[in-house]
């Protein structure tokens, strides 16, 4: 066949492919300003931060903080100095400008004030001053994955190969963010370890130091929990709400305290579920599986009870 042929039948081909586009393009419009319209939002700027910068952030994060494991290798001391460096100031540039379009999308106006770029400003280099912290904390992390995992065999393997430290990783950095004032940020990176691990970790959950997530697929912890010293979870744990009560209008009440406080030393095996304010007691284990709406106190051994196994013959409990 020859080329002009084929041209010429490509060119029918691509007449007979009619797709509606500016009617389309028009109806999505439409739509789009009526959702606008009803956010009360349609005069003002759409402007987000951008998930995608948001993930190159966090990976230089995670550079600056462990630069011979998740930076570049075979670093001598100087360079190691140098790379954290060059690598901060340009992460930190990045995570500024996210900072400034949160505030802008938070103000609704056009532009910012110089008072409202000083604030973004000041967000960035408050949350740099905090990343020895954040550092100390995973330092903790990985060694209590490291020594409550026989499988590990190092703390190196813990920091590359575990979801649950990638997810620990992603809610420290994010719960600084929180807490100076970028909820949208925090969320928005809290989400890309749910994405990437099945993790979920609201960033304003507390937890305190040596965290362990073991295998971690489906674990919840919800916005108001609180996490004490020395906890270990196993897959598929929540720790979410018992009810969402809502104001007279049938509209959610948000923000009241309704998630369970874990105290130190506690271990939650895989597939618990644990729902309301409730406080679990230091030392306490809680078994696979098991559904608790109450408190417990320190020291406790919650588990299922126990299954019956009995064999019935001619009839016999019936």
């Amino acid at each position: 066949m020859s080329s002009n042929v084929r041209e010429i039948g490509r060119h029918i081909h691509h007449k007979q492919l009619h797709f509606e586009i500016d009617s389309i393009v028009a109806e999505l419009g439409a739509l789009r300003m009526d959702s606008l319209e009803e956010r009360q939002r349609k005069d003002k700027p759409p402007w987000l931060p951008s998930r995608k910068s948001l993930a190159g952030i966090v990976e230089g994060i995670g550079a600056v903080l462990f630069p011979n494991r998740l930076g570049l290798p075979a670093f001598t001391e100087g360079g190691t100095h140098y790379f954290v460096g060059h690598t901060l100031d340009v992460t930190l540039s990045k995570l500024y400008e996210q900072v400034r379009l949160e505030l802008q999308f938070i103000s609704g106006q056009d532009s910012l004030s110089k008072s409202d770029y000083d604030h973004a400003k000041d967000i960035t280099q408050t949350f740099a001053s905090r990343l020895p912290k954040v550092r100390a904390l995973l330092d903790s992390d990985i060694r209590a994955a490291y020594e409550g995992d026989p499988a590990a065999t190092s703390v190196d393997e813990v920091l590359v190969c575990y979801p649950g430290i990638t997810a620990i990783t992603h809610y420290r950095v994010a719960h600084e963010l929180f807490l100076l004032g970028v909820p949208l940020i925090a969320r928005m990176i809290a989400e890309l370890a749910h994405s990437t691990t099945g993790i979920d970790i609201h960033p304003c959950a507390q937890i305190g130091g040596s965290f362990f997530i073991d295998h971690g697929t489906g674990v919840v912890i919800g916005e108001t929990a609180v996490i004490g010293q020395r906890v270990r979870l196993y897959q598929a744990v929540t720790l979410g709400a018992k009810r969402f009560p809502t104001d007279e209008n049938g509209v959610l009440i948000k923000g009241n305290a309704r998630h369970p406080i874990v105290e130190d030393d506690v271990v939650i095996y895989a597939g618990a579920t644990l729902l309301g304010r409730i406080t679990i007691g230091a030392g306490s284990t809680i078994g696979g599986n098991v559904w608790l709406t109450r408190s417990v106190p320190p020291g406790s051994n919650i588990t299922q009870a126990q299954t019956r196994n009995e064999v019935y013959e001619a009839g016999g409990g019936i």
